[in-house]
């Protein structure tokens, strides 16, 4: 008679980089039932919002996570916007739009290269991140910075793009296209790869939406949701349509990620193509007074910053929810019925950042 062997999955993992750990249930080879255990990075940042000034908390934003940090800061600064009644000149949300893809270009890539390290495939996990690379240079090159770019701000951006900064973005997208297709389809129509994706941590559509995931999770399930469908920044002029799945497999995960990069490409083209001239940022004056709740798209799905000011220049509450927190649930009812053996790609496939999540 099989008996059930608890074991633990995590914090410190070679295929699963995120300190979390998932205590499994097992009998034999499969997973009865899994446990998250968290709280291995807290790091009071919600804390720390509260001693400083409303606009030096646009940098603690940036640094809840730095794959997708720009996101964050925008995220932000749209709440404080909204309370103070900023109207953010036409360019600066053009601008927001393009570092905004750029970064999921950038979270995209590296989860891609590590799914590919997952199944042993080295070679290509070195191709993906020299792809990445050329995303974190086009970054450096218009905004500054490699990886937390410092741009985005109450009122607008710092930084404009030019045309030589334009022109090279066109350039750098043109190849990163060439090789995101050279370097997918391999991957894809891999027979190995299928066999550890197709039908591997499969979740309902119904059970997706019941557990709250979003992002890229919910939408491998069927579910056409994307909070860039609500047009904030430049979103709504862009023509904008979420990539949607249905198999709510980890194979339907990875096509979901591949096509957004691709989607990513075609936004910044746009977006470039599109935005007019105009001044990048408008001046600001006094505190926020009041409380409002912004939602933006990340790369993993939808974060949820709740902002509450009193008229002093610090605010008195930030919250946030980000969508590796929403993605959790999501993921304990993926992993019952799943051979150990399994376990690392289905955990890759929601994508998890902890350290977004414990902050």
């Amino acid at each position: 008679m099989s008996r059930i062997t608890v074991i633990p999955f995590g914090p410190q993992h070679p295929v699963l980089p995120e300190p979390i750990q998932l205590r499994l249930e097992l009998k034999d080879e499969k997973v009865v039932s899994a446990l998250p255990v968290v709280g291995y990075v807290h790091r009071g940042l919600e804390k720390l919002v509260e001693t400083k000034d409303y606009l030096q908390t646009v940098y603690i934003t940036e640094r809840v996570c730095g794959i997708c940090s720009f996101i964050h800061s925008v995220a932000y600064c749209q709440g404080i916007e909204t309370i103070m009644g900023v109207e953010v000149p036409p360019r600066a949300r053009y601008l927001r739009v393009i570092w905004s893809e750029t970064h999921r270009l950038h979270s995209h890539l590296l989860w891609f290269g590590l799914l590919a390290d997952s199944f042993g495939f080295e070679n290509l996990f070195m191709q993906i991140w020299r792809a990445r690379e050329a995303v974190l240079d086009l970054q450096e090159a218009t905004a500054g910075a490699r990886v937390i770019l410092g741009t985005c701000c109450v009122g607008g951006v710092r930084r404009d793009i030019d045309q030589t900064g334009r022109d090279l973005t066109l350039a750098t997208l043109d190849k990163l296209e060439q090789d995101i297709k050279k370097i997918a389809n391999p991957i894809l129509k891999d027979y190995g790869v299928q066999q550890r994706t197709v039908g591997i941590g499969r979740i309902s559509r119904e059970l997706t939406y019941e557990r709250g995931a979003v992002g890229p999770t919910a939408r491998a399930a069927g579910i056409a949701q994307d909070l860039r469908q609500t047009g904030y920044a430049a979103y709504g002029e862009l023509d904008f349509q979420p990539v949607v799945e249905t198999a709510g497999d980890c194979y339907a995960r990875l096509q979901v990620r591949v096509r957004e990069m691709n989607q990513s490409i075609e936004l910044i083209r746009r977006a470039l193509e599109r935005m007019p001239a105009s001044p990048i940022s408008v001046p600001v004056k006094g505190n926020p007074d009041g409380e409002t709740v912004s939602r933006v798209e990340q790369p993993r799905g939808e974060v949820i910053y709740y902002l509450r000011g009193n008229g002093g220049k610090n605010l008195a509450r930030m919250r946030i929810r980000t969508p590796t927190f929403a993605n959790i649930p999501a993921l304990l009812a993926m992993l019952p019925g799943a051979e150990l053996a399994n376990v690392p790609v289905i955990t890759l496939s929601i994508d998890p950042c902890i350290s977004c999540t414990e902050r």
